[in-house]
């Protein structure tokens, strides 16, 4: 193999007294793996692990034992750019069962804290045992040790619990090329503790032993190679699983092809065991199987006993009692697939788990500080701003929005019930599509200059309800990074209600596919959505009951105008303006506009001529805004005078009606006077009869 061959080397977990192989697992550009052999010897020393009925965090002040001395591989000592030694090669090691680097303390003395803390954010607070000799080296070349604490320190990465359930989703989608039709995501009860677990499978391509290995190991990525595939930085796996809780047990059948036989194998990767047992290196326990019909043999790498020592060391820190027990989950996977088990899940401050899968039975939902009971009722009242309210905290609601597109016959299953898709331009109304074509740096690679982004945007349906909903959902190769990006915060109530979707390919997402790599490139694309979001917020906002606003472009910029030959915001070259009251010979001019003697030269004659086109176009759209003003300005004077003349017609109707009614009261309240004086007369006329 060549010198740039990225070795990484997984020594086994070797008892005293046993002569056992050591497996170098190396990961080339072809994906090669080789083996060599190197004999070892130890003397036995310790004795068991003791057992309780509490959880496996709760087991403390464990001494080093036979549990401990349990073959296993180590993840990776080796560095990632030294060359693979040769295969016949030998090296006597130092007698310490944890690692092949540093010394052990001696028999009956504690290797390190055992530490019980539950919680994600806390369990990085340990020590492994006292560093050793850093002396060995393999090939000429010194191994760089990987600590355990390091798995912990790499997974808070993922700030975003959910976050980290994408990652394993991403595996998922990306196995659809080996045929994959589902990925399944449930809680199992652990009966050996009594606790839950996470249930994560497909049933893709599976893994045979080598790619196994891989997938255990820091860094190691296929994916960037090929073409329409999420993962690219190999290392998802293990951040995403670590996040959600301490342990991780991995089952894996992978049917033969090319004339191989079908394999089957078990990983198991346990900061539990790591931090109880004081190790200072990851150490992996691997059990792997071939078929031969009808029947699965072992694959022994070095002898049987090595082989046992591994079945027992999964079984005690794992949910499983006997390696029977272990085989059974091969069963639920028919001839292919994967099944992931998370358990030991991390708690909260106030020991309850992190994860809440009592609120809803068919959702895996978050405590804490992502859970708003205000924005909960809102998504029951509003909707179409449901996934907006929810996506923080509910996992359904997430992954329904998680990616762009997905596959046909492609089934995402949470908790027995399938999540239902959803594209987020089915909320908007008034939609608009802009066509963004990102401008590069002269320093910056470009795999495709003929990229560009489809902006839709408008107002979601519910934004009538002035609900505060906004911020673009931005993804990248199908899969949603930035989750309703609020790019423009606005004081007052600018900006409420716009949302949009686009797919931008031209930017990287960082490593916790959270958020983008801020690069300059990325930085244009943020200004450019703020200015789309400002100019549909000042044209539309009337039509959902706001005050009319109006937008006044910058330099002339227009939504409709948005490749980077009209930007003249991104065009203008370093330390010159591009407003019409800027100096343009200013002390910061570049040098390589300017002729001799600071004179500006052609190419700067040139620019100026440009800009001062660009100026004259500028000064003929404010005229014609201004024209536009005095139009609205007459229309208003004459609305207002109509107003006038219907109110002074108001008026007078009102002051004839009072002059009417005035008069007729005067009628009656004759009319009634005379009416007395009759009454009294007869009463009068009576009264001189009855005396006669």
């Amino acid at each position: 193999m060549d010198n740039d061959v990225k070795p990484e080397t997984i020594p086994p977990y070797i008892p005293r007294d046993d002569t056992v192989t050591l497996i170098d697992l190396c990961s080339s550009d072809d994906s090669d793996v080789e083996e060599h052999v190197a004999e070892r010897r130890y003397n036995s020393v310790g004795a068991k692990r003791g057992r309780d009925t509490s959880s496996a965090w709760d087991r403390e002040n464990v001494k080093r034992g036979t549990v401990e001395n349990e073959l296993a591989v180590v993840l990776p000592p080796g560095g990632f750019d030294q060359s693979v030694p040769p295969v016949n090669m030998t090296h006597t090691f130092p007698a310490d069962p944890c690692n092949a680097f540093s010394h052990m303390p001696a028999a009956g003395v504690s290797s390190g804290r055992v530490g019980s803390c539950k919680q994600f954010w806390k369990a990085g607070d340990y020590e492994g045992a006292p560093g050793g000799n850093w002396d060995l080296s393999s090939g000429g070349f010194d191994h760089v040790r990987v600590h355990p604490k390091f798995l912990h320190s790499n997974a808070t990465s993922h700030k975003w619990a959910l976050g980290a359930f994408a990652e394993l989703l991403d595996n998922a989608l990306d196995e659809v090329a080996t045929g994959a039709t589902y990925v399944n995501v449930d809680m199992l009860e652990n009966k050996k503790e009594g606790n839950r677990m996470l249930l994560i499978e497909d049933n893709g391509g599976g893994m045979d032993p080598e790619k196994m290995r891989q997938c255990m190991s820091l860094g190691y990525s296929a994916k960037s190679k090929l073409a329409n595939t999420i993962g690219q930085y190999g290392n998802g796996f293990k951040t995403s699983t670590m996040r959600l809780g301490a342990d991780v047990i991995v089952f894996s059948r992978c049917p033969g092809k090319d004339g191989k036989s079908a394999t089957q194998s078990i990983g198991l990767l346990s900061y539990t065991f790591l931090r109880s047992t004081g190790k200072e290196d990851i150490v992996v326990p691997m059990l792997d199987y071939k078929k031969s019909d009808p029947e699965w043999s072992k694959i022994v790498r070095s002898s049987l006993s090595d082989w046992d020592k591994n079945v027992k060391t999964i079984i005690q820190w794992s949910p499983f009692s006997s390696e029977e027990d272990l085989l059974r989950q091969f069963g639920l996977m028919k001839d292919r697939g994967t099944r992931i088990i998370i358990y030991n899940l991390w708690e909260d401050d106030h020991g309850l788990l992190e994860l809440d899968f009592d609120a809803d039975p068919h959702d895996i939902q978050l405590r804490g500080v992502n859970r708003d009971e205000k924005n909960i009722k809102m998504a029951a009242q509003f909707p179409n701003s449901r996934h907006f309210l929810t996506f923080k905290h509910s996992l359904r609601s997430y992954v329904s929005i998680l990616y762009l597109r997905i596959p046909p016959a492609f089934r995402i299953i949470l908790r027995g019930k399938d999540v239902e898709h959803h594209n987020v331009v089915n909320d908007m109304m008034q939609t608009e599509q802009i066509t963004y074509r990102p401008q590069y740096g002269a320093d910056t690679y470009v795999k495709d200059s003929n990229m560009s982004a489809v902006v839709v945007l408008g107002f979601v349906k519910d934004a009538k309800h002035h609900v505060d909903v906004q911020g673009f959902n931005v993804y990248h190769k199908n899969r949603l990074i930035k989750p309703f990006w609020r790019i423009w915060n606005a004081a007052g109530s600018d900006g409420r209600g716009v949302i949009g979707v686009l797919e931008a390919n031209f930017v990287e997402p960082a490593h916790d596919k959270q958020g983008f790599e801020r690069t300059t490139v990325l930085s244009r694309l943020e200004t450019r959505l703020v200015q789309m979001q400002k100019i549909y917020w000042s044209t539309n906002c009337h039509k959902i009951g706001y005050a009319p606003r109006r937008y006044k472009p910058v330099n002339g910029y227009s939504h409709r105008d948005t490749s980077p030959e009209n930007d003249p915001e991104g065009s203008a070259p370093p330390g010159i303006k591009t407003r019409a009251s800027d100096k343009f010979y200013s002390s910061s001019y570049p040098s390589h506009h300017k002729g001799d003697n600071g004179v500006p030269g052609k190419d700067s004659t040139l620019y100026l001529q440009e800009e001062l086109r660009r100026e004259k176009e500028r000064s003929k759209a404010l005229e014609d805004e201004v024209n536009i003003a005095r139009e609205k300005i007459e229309e208003m004077s004459k609305e207002q005078e109509n107003l006038i003349e219907i109110f002074t017609e108001e008026r007078d109707r009102r002051d004839g009606e009072e002059e009417n009614l005035r008069k007729k009261l005067e009628e009656t309240s004759n009319t009634i006077e005379e009416l007395l004086n009759k009454i009294r007369k007869l009463e009068d006329s009576k009264g001189s009869s009855w005396r006669r």
